[in-house]
């Protein structure tokens, strides 16, 4: 539920004063998704609110590092986490994702992302929002060459991205050594093309899954499988 500048979950609550990006459906969807492992470490890299990382605590018990290159996007997240019932699991840091995956030493589990990837859009009037939107911090590149150092040799990564740059992803993974090995296309009608596609990616080619969600019905009501994929968090379901 919204509040302006509070969006209110079963198990938490967001404040998104401080942020030039909102919670948003990429965010709820990502973190509801992405495979997670029982324990161990997990990383959310764009922590924006904390969301995504505060939505993987609720669903595993593995420790939480999430990071944030924006002052105010990191102050905000330190706050949403801080004050939630996962704090002890928990870390919020202050850093770009090239420096942090160049001096962590860490390896993790399962990492995830919902990156900025607006290419070649029209930057955003204020700079905020221009870091939270463009990948002109954080290229592709830079972003699964950071990845490929810090995942666990067995690990999982998932990224949400529009349909177009999705493909070009997926392309600069696999010449990386990363494979999709689970795919699911997100529609908000069924009459409407793909928007966005959640995709899962491993160091192994074991198996391929590739699946589609409609969010709405023609009547603009939610859908079963979205009301199933997200009901543990959002009030209304």
């Amino acid at each position: 539920m919204a509040g302006g500048d509070s969006f209110v979950f079963k198990q938490f609550i967001v404040k998104q004063n401080k942020c030039a990006m909102k919670v948003g459906t990429d965010a709820v969807l990502l973190g509801a998704w992405a495979d997670l492992p029982p324990s161990g470490r997990v990383l959310d890299i764009g922590a924006g609110t904390g969301i995504i990382a505060m939505m993987l605590a609720q669903r595993c018990v593995a420790n939480i590092d999430t990071i944030e290159i924006d002052a105010d996007a990191y102050t905000q997240a330190v706050e949403n986490c801080g004050n939630c019932k996962w704090k002890d699991r928990l870390n919020v840091h202050h850093s770009s994702f090239q420096d942090f995956a160049e001096k962590c030493g860490k390896q993790y589990d399962a990492i995830v992302t919902n990156p900025p990837y607006f290419t070649n859009s029209l930057q955003a009037a204020s700079e905020s929002r221009t870091k939270a939107r463009h990948n002109a911090t954080l290229t592709f590149k830079e972003l699964i060459d950071g990845i490929k150092a810090l995942l666990h040799q067995k690990g999982t990564f998932a990224i949400i991205l529009p349909s177009k740059e999705s493909e070009e992803f997926v392309e600069i993974a696999k010449d990386s050594g990363l494979y999709p090995v689970r795919v699911m296309r997100i529609q908000t009608t069924a009459v409407k093309p793909a928007k966005r596609v959640l995709m899962q990616f491993a160091f192994q080619r074991n198996s391929f899954s590739e699946s589609t969600l409609i969010i709405e019905n023609t009547d603009h009501t939610y859908t079963p499988d979205y009301k199933q994929l997200t009901r543990e968090f959002y009030l209304g379901f």
